[in-house]
């Protein structure tokens, strides 16, 4: 098979857990949208390889790790295409559940948009708007992207991508229980809740603080109360988090998802609720912080 002129580059996203946000979707410009939160960026995420093949037309196809639409993925594969005939393929794979809020959404834009600008010579500051806008509009999420561009436990103190929005960062040494107790939660669903949209408001407020003093423990503490106040509980989160509790663990739901976060206190703490865990057969694993954010695994030309 003639491979002349192929070109092939990879990228890697990091996941995301939110445990406090508020939306700030009002700005004028686009890219100063998303949301104020805080969250631990996961050392597991999604990594996106594109392959350009010269040739008639433009052609963009997304293959994911399941048979599904991937509409945000492919909306940034499409404005990030080189501009010369050809084919541009990108193959997709999460490490986490999608839908559950772990940010798989913003993982995937934010990795096919590296790889696909790479191949196109685009500046990775294209790259990142054009993620996050594809996942702004396409319903996946409000400040997945801006999240995602380092490592450690963040607080977005200012809503959209650089230069307009702020990230404030802290390493995050420690290693948490991640898993799912339901089905996904849809994010555009609950954002268009009047309700809902009040109570996330006012549960909120424990951001102020967080961005003075963002520390693990604060973190975690902050996580519980918007957990708590918030009123985007299930049964099932709500039964998990209150056991983990229970059992010595920080735990709070993760946003949006039928899922949680949570973080033992004591070794003896995290034999408790793995055991707890695995005798309710809830699907969890143990998950670092990543060190660092988004980029390029490597690139060629094949």
């Amino acid at each position: 098979m003639a491979t002349e002129g192929v070109r092939v580059a990879r990228a890697f996203a990091p996941g995301h857990v939110t445990g406090v946000f508020r939306p700030a979707i009002r700005a004028r410009d686009p890219r100063a949208r998303g949301s104020l939160g805080a969250g631990i960026v996961l050392e597991l995420g999604a990594t996106a390889e594109a392959r350009f093949a010269p040739g008639k037309g433009h052609r963009v196809r997304i293959l994911g790790d399941r048979v599904r639409p991937w509409p945000i993925s492919e909306d940034v594969a499409r404005r990030l295409a080189p501009s010369e005939p050809g084919a541009v393929t990108v193959r997709l794979r999460h490490d986490l559940p999608v839908g559950q809020g772990f940010g798989m959404s913003a993982a995937g834009a934010l990795a096919t948009a590296l790889a696909v600008g790479e191949l196109a010579g685009a500046p990775r500051r294209r790259a990142i708007d054009v993620a996050h806008l594809a996942d702004l509009f396409g319903g996946g999420g409000l400040g997945g992207v801006p999240a995602i561009l380092g490592g450690g436990l963040e607080v977005r103190v200012r809503p959209g991508v650089p230069p307009y929005g702020r990230v404030v960062r802290q390493a995050f040494p420690g290693r948490m229980l991640v898993g799912v107790v339901g089905r996904p939660i849809p994010s555009p669903k609950v954002l268009r809740s009047p309700k809902a949209l009040a109570r996330i408001e006012a549960a909120s407020g424990v951001l102020s603080k967080l961005a003075r003093v963002p520390a693990a423990d604060a973190f975690f503490r902050a996580s519980e109360r918007f957990t708590d106040e918030a009123g985007l509980l299930t049964p099932a989160v709500a039964r998990t988090v209150e056991a983990l509790r229970d059992r010595g663990a920080f735990a709070a739901q993760a946003m949006f998802g039928q899922s949680f976060f949570a973080l033992p206190r004591t070794r003896s703490a995290r034999a408790e609720c793995v055991d707890w865990l695995r005798k309710r057969g809830v699907r969890a694993v143990e998950i670092g912080a990543a060190a660092s954010g988004g980029g390029l695994l490597r690139a060629g030309t094949s």
